[in-house]
């Protein structure tokens, strides 16, 4: 074992805490406290997720353009979507969770049954009013569950009752939805390329669907859950039969229930469900070749607020692991915490994970002081490195010393 001379850093960001970029930059220096020469090559990885806008604007010199738009709980909020720049010029990037995410409601409000995505059809209608048409939309960290009919609303869709009534925002209203009338929509809808780059293992409907899966997240009680699932399985039949894109499984498609089933709302008008590291990182949109870096590096740390049983699916350090197992690099990833399976994730090539947080603290002042942890945690870290390597070189010369002349 020797000391690693060449190290990647791709994390993604902590939800509700430090973005990509802020981690990136905190396990580099916390990797310099350790090994002052290394060689660091930072990749924050932009996946769908908080901040993801803010990491492809800067990747591409590109600008994010403010927005003012509907928020989750209807009230206005300040969002942004990104306008690219370089090579991925006349693309933005719609970060759903600038305009509905689990961040922007107060937990005494946190009800997916209520929420809307409103504010994510803005986004989508601000960058089509300027000219642009192709629209990559990122997909995690939502506080929403309405199947996307919130955004269609905002695009000039109309979600009726049996009566023609518009329905009100939120998903528990979806269980009363009878039609979708599109014939309003923004017309410059029909030359826009929508992309969802979403993670595939979310479905809308099912025993693994949105509302059971995601809602308890989102603020469900078990009564809401079933409700929503309900709601979710009339608003799929409603999309089959009026949405613009036949033949679609809008129930347990790959990627329909992404953002609490955005993915099937938007796919309904064309848009494109891509996994969203297809869509994000080797679609070229950042000028990112992640696997050539892989090949040249010694170690790759990864990192995200929580690794437990959920993170193998999809999630940002389970395919940075995958990856660099084709590579033949070692990985180590950091995380805010680790829950219920995190151990399982060494079956996905992660060789070694390690929480930021070594005392119990509440979560208002991991995430007050998370830059700072998660500093030390990777000193802490690479010290454990440096002697598994002096360990290592020990032995090693230990057993030549013994070996006959």
């Amino acid at each position: 074992m020797s000391v690693p001379q060449r190290i990647l850093i791709a994390p993604s960001g902590f939800k509700e805490s430090l973005d990509a970029e802020t981690v990136a930059r905190s396990i580099a220096a916390g990797v310099r406290r350790v090994l002052p020469g290394v060689q660091i090559t930072a990749v924050p990885i932009a996946d769908g997720g908080e901040g993801t806008a803010a990491t492809l604007a800067a990747a591409t010199d590109g600008v994010l353009v403010p927005v003012n738009v509907t928020g989750p709980v209807g009230e206005p909020v300040e969002a942004h979507y990104a306008k690219l720049g370089g090579t991925a010029a006349g693309t933005a990037v719609v970060e759903m969770a600038a305009a509905a995410g689990l961040r922007l409601i107060p937990r005494k409000l946190r009800d997916p049954g209520a929420t809307t995505t409103y504010g994510v059809g803005e986004l989508i209608r601000a960058a089509l009013d300027e000219g642009i048409r192709t629209i990559v939309v990122g997909c995690g960290d939502s506080g929403t569950s309405d199947g996307g009919a919130g955004a269609l609303q905002a695009l000039g869709a109309r979600v009726l009752d049996g009566e023609g009534n518009d329905l009100p925002f939120g998903g528990s209203a979806l269980i009363n939805a009878e039609r979708l009338d599109l014939s309003g929509l923004h017309p410059a809808m029909r030359d826009a390329t929508i992309i969802l780059a979403c993670n595939q293992h979310n479905v809308l409907c099912g025993k693994q669907g949105v509302a059971r899966v995601f809602g308890p997240q989102k603020g469900a009680s078990p009564k809401q859950v079933e409700e929503l699932a309900k709601a979710m399985r009339q608003w799929a039949r409603v999309l089959e039969r009026d949405g613009q894109a036949p033949g679609i499984d809008y129930r347990t498609g790959p990627g329909t229930g992404a953002s609490g089933g955005l993915g099937a709302g938007l796919a309904a008008l064309g848009a494109q469900l891509v996994p969203r590291f297809e869509a994000l990182i080797d679609s070229g949109l950042a000028g990112l070749d992640l696997d050539t870096l892989m090949r040249k590096a010694d170690l790759v740390i990864t990192a995200e607020g929580a690794i437990d049983f959920q993170t193998p699916n999809g999630k940002v350090p389970a395919v940075i692991a995958r990856r660099a197992q084709l590579a033949g690099v070692p990985v180590l990833a950091l995380a805010g915490s680790l829950g219920k399976g995190a151990p399982n994730v060494h079956d996905i090539g992660i060789d070694a994970i390690a929480s930021i947080m070594t005392l119990p603290m509440n979560l208002e002042d991991a995430v007050a002081n998370g830059e700072q942890l998660l500093i030390e945690a990777t000193e802490r870290t690479m010290r454990l490195l440096l002697l598994g390597a002096a360990v290592s070189s020990s032995v090693d010369a230990r057993h030549h010393a013994l070996r006959p002349a």
